[in-house]
């Protein structure tokens, strides 16, 4: 139904309303993502709520518009389309055991100039001309890279029809380019289509931006890189079990030349300050379930106040796990970690996804209710040092 959420209640062994998995924009690291999820299929945990920025979006429509047995093989027949490794034997030069860093580096490099001269298969491809040659207002002029590959890809690899009707919520956000204003298409309130999932992933001046009923639209990490906020501060609030996958690291060492500052550059702009954002979920919830304590303690009289009524309507005691999976970048990866499309560092990045959530699986407390007074508990592997 159209305007009411419609996420599935669960009574089964996560004893939470809602099960909600957050993907952060990133571009090429997005094969973490699809790791992690691979991880939580296993352990028989389908989202309710997917939201997705840029590249997240791109992840979540690929699981929310396929049945939970095919979801896996779509998200890996997507990452095997737009990667590619056109000299097979360099995967065994690189292998830890035969070279350094610096090899892998050099190679990643390459993998990346390669990108940018010939695009990604099934995803997007240079312009024929240049943009400054390109006639000015035209789509051309405004974007170095043509996306109309993705629009077949989406449209080859998700069943849109389920993804609109099947029950799992789907959020995507964008930035409206005319106004500037950060918006959200929901399947409690859209119709998704290919156009929607294109236009969160829009970042300029690499791609153009995607027109949706007369409006233009780019990649939502302009604004917010993730959909923390959206999901968590969503009416009416439910009981949630909250996977955050983030692509970018806000934490990092002091850049040491050119090539570090841009690696931190892209780490602090894009990372969306999620840490901090979580620490004040925590700290909003916190006065929430204070807030009814105290106003479930006030006299039969006091309650019958417009003071009351106002209060009431941000009081609640309800419970929230916040699990953080965060990418941990390797050394060798550079500024260009995001635009490099090989097929081994996409088989990287997928592995180190799927084994950080299990890792983080193993920690009971993370599918269990918060036991504190709060009602809040945070999980970040990193942070917390468990292994």
């Amino acid at each position: 139904m159209r305007g009411k959420s419609r996420t599935h209640h669960r009574s089964g062994r996560v004893p939470f309303d809602c099960v909600a998995l957050l993907l952060q924009g990133g571009g090429a690291l997005g094969a973490y993502q699809a790791g992690v999820y691979e991880a939580l299929s296993e352990a028989d945990l389908h989202p309710d709520w997917v939201a997705g920025i840029s590249i997240g979006a791109i992840n979540s429509a690929l699981i929310t518009g396929n049945a939970p047995q095919e979801r896996v093989g779509r998200l890996r027949a997507f990452w095997e389309q737009v990667t590619t490794d056109p000299y097979p034997g360099w995967s065994a030069l690189i292998q830890p055991a035969v070279a350094g860093d610096m090899a892998h580096k050099l190679i990643n490099q390459f993998s990346a100039g390669r990108a940018l001269v010939s695009g990604a298969p099934g995803f997007f491809v240079p312009r024929p001309v240049i943009p400054q040659l390109a006639p000015p207002g035209s789509i051309g002029a405004t974007s170095y890279y043509d996306t109309t590959p993705l629009k077949a890809t989406l449209e080859r690899l998700v069943d849109f029809d389920r993804l609109n009707h099947d029950g799992t919520r789907l959020s995507v956000g964008a930035v409206n380019v005319r106004t500037g204003n950060f918006v959200y298409f929901d399947t409690t309130t859209h119709v998704i289509r290919p156009e929607h999932i294109m236009a969160s992933g829009a970042l300029p001046p690499g791609f153009p931006p995607v027109e949706i009923e007369g409006e233009f639209y780019w990649d939502g990490g302009l604004v917010s890189n993730t959909p923390l906020s959206w999901v968590m501060n969503s009416e009416p609030r439910q009981d949630t079990l909250a996977f955050q996958v983030d692509l970018w690291n806000a934490r990092g060492d002091f850049p040491r030349d050119l090539a570090a500052v841009g690696v931190r550059q892209k780490e602090i702009q894009f990372s969306s300050r999620t840490r901090a954002n979580s620490d004040s979920f925590e700290h909003m919830q916190q006065m929430r379930s204070a807030l009814a304590s105290l106003l479930h303690k006030l006299p039969p009289e006091l309650k019958q106040t417009p003071e009351y009524e106002f209060l009431a309507g941000e009081a609640d005691q309800k419970v929230y796990n916040l699990i953080q999976l965060i990418y941990r970048a390797q050394n060798y990866e550079g500024d260009s970690k995001d635009y490099e499309f090989s097929r081994l560092t996409m088989e990287e990045h997928w592995r180190a996804g799927y084994h950080d959530a299990v890792r983080t699986l193993r920690h009971k407390e993370v599918l269990e209710r918060p036991h504190n007074l709060e009602g809040v508990f945070t999980f970040d592997l990193a942070v917390q040092g468990r292994e």
